[in-house]
């Protein structure tokens, strides 16, 4: 047995747990003792929740018999979240990791129809529903349905704050269609039926080229940050890298995040000369801090780099400005970028003001050392809980309100436009400002709307920004401490 640091002798008690008594069972409630062990070793705000406190029961025997409390494990989980819903609203917990690992990379049932949901003006429990993109290959797509679409009803029942999850929550439902006239929303005849179907969406969804004198301006709209597409997002880099872009409107909008390595990439391959330079630093609870700092120090920092985790060249444009594009659906990951490429670059944000999440996740499943190696096989839950909380080089990351825009431009439901195409409003606002035309005053809008839910963040799990491992790669740290 290794020899263990002082600094240590709380992780031995929390995670190793009432090892070496009487009273090993700890598969008296085999699911109930892997949520608390995994909250009590890795979760942000362990020191904030009592029950989670390393000296809160003596040994096997006490905590089982709290655990047997507790009739779901969901009820187990939410019991020992740190104000579930305020400060953290996005720890999940799910019966199979098989759709949390699906979900990870954007594998999700979906009838195509990306959508935000709205307030109707005035009004604090009425909403309407319009159509930010469809997914190409999807249901949606062999449908008479597109970009800026209004629906307010679902099956003839007008949405609600209320009625919205169990409505838009169904495999298949009917879309019942309105115009939308300077915040008058009237019902139509027109309607559409939308079914869905498992669906893996490509994140890299539309790139554009413009050019206007010296300013060559390329565009990506990109919509979430799935490792599995970091080839298709390197490969558009390169398209904008060949047609000589000097200028990059990067499009975050309905992006709701993802991985941290992939937002290290995206910054990587926006910039070019910071390579190894520190992109992120990573703040863990205070005990897992301590012990990674002593331990592995480097592992807290996330670097810019020139390759692709299988080792191939990245493709990188070496700008010293991005303008991004943003709503209150752009969250996490794309945070993130804003956040760590600040201390470089000058950023210049369009748009509304972002999510707010800070926060990052890691998936816990139930093994010694909580990877999936070796993973119990009387269960298939997993969880995701927050553990991290993530600043750029300067160490600032306070943002949890959101980020606040450098031109606020909210999307105007009369003028949604075409993505990609020079004349969408939030598009021409940035070429406007790249070629100096001012900052204000530039499109008529509706600034009083206000975002309600979106297609992406009604899902459980759907604005997530994760790591892959924790620090060393696949918990290799807990198991010098068995």
């Amino acid at each position: 047995m290794k020899k263990i640091k002082i600094l240590l002798a709380a992780l031995v008690v929390s995670a190793l747990a009432f090892q070496g008594c009487e009273d090993m069972d700890d598969n008296a409630v085999p699911v109930n003792d892997f949520i608390w062990k995994g909250l009590n070793l890795y979760y942000l705000w362990q020191p904030e929740v009592p029950e989670l406190a390393d000296d809160r029961f003596a040994n096997q025997a006490q905590l089982n018999d709290y655990l047997e409390g507790f009739s779901t494990p969901e009820s187990l989980f939410n019991n020992l979240l740190y104000q579930p819903g305020t400060i953290d609203r996005f720890s999940v917990i799910f019966p199979d990791y098989r759709v949390l690992e699906n979900a990870l990379q954007g594998v999700v049932k979906s009838n195509g129809a990306e959508f935000g949901l709205v307030y109707y003006p005035n009004s604090d429990t009425q909403i309407f529903g319009y159509v930010r993109y469809i997914l190409p290959e999807s249901d949606a797509a062999g449908k008479d349905i597109q970009r800026g679409d209004i629906f307010y009803a679902v099956d003839g029942t007008a949405l609600t704050v209320n009625n919205y999850q169990s409505l838009l929550g169904r495999d298949t439902y009917t879309l019942n269609l309105a115009t939308y006239n300077g915040g008058n929303i009237t019902p139509t005849e027109e309607s559409v039926t939308l079914t869905k179907t498992e669906y893996a969406e490509n994140p890299v969804f539309t790139t554009n080229v413009v050019t206007q004198d010296e300013n060559v301006i390329g565009y990506l709209m990109y919509n979430g940050f799935f490792s599995n597409y970091d080839d298709e997002l390197n490969a558009a880099f390169g398209q904008l890298k060949a047609q000589g872009v000097n200028q990059l409107v990067l499009d975050l909008r309905y992006n709701s995040g993802g991985s941290v390595r992939t937002a290290s990439y995206l910054a990587s391959m926006i910039t070019g000369q910071f390579n190894s330079s520190v992109f992120a630093q990573q703040q863990w609870n205070p005990k897992l801090q301590a012990y990674y700092e002593e331990e592995n120090p480097s592992s807290l920092q996330d670097l810019f780099t020139n390759e692709l985790f299988d080792g191939s060249t990245m493709n990188q444009l070496n700008l010293t400005t991005v303008y991004i594009l943003t709503t209150r659906s752009t969250a996490s990951a794309s945070e993130l970028v804003i956040n760590c490429l600040k201390p470089y670059i000058d950023v210049v944000v369009i748009g509304d003001v972002t999510t707010g999440k800070n926060v990052g996740s890691v998936t816990l499943y139930d093994s010694q050392n909580f990877s999936k190696n070796n993973v119990n096989g009387s269960h298939t839950y997993a969880m995701q809980p927050i553990v991290l909380k993530i600043l750029n080089a300067e160490g600032f990351g306070e943002y949890s309100d959101g980020i606040e825009p450098d031109l606020l431009l909210k999307e105007d439901f009369d003028n949604m436009g075409v993505l990609g195409n020079p004349d969408e409003p939030l598009f021409a606002a940035a070429i406007n400002m790249i070629n100096g035309n001012g900052r204000f005053g530039l499109f008529p809008q509706n600034q009083n709307t206000k975002l309600f839910k979106d297609s992406k963040n009604m899902r459980r799990f759907g604005t997530e920004m994760y790591i892959e491992d924790t620090p060393a790669g696949g918990f290799n740290l807990i198991k010098d401490l068995q």
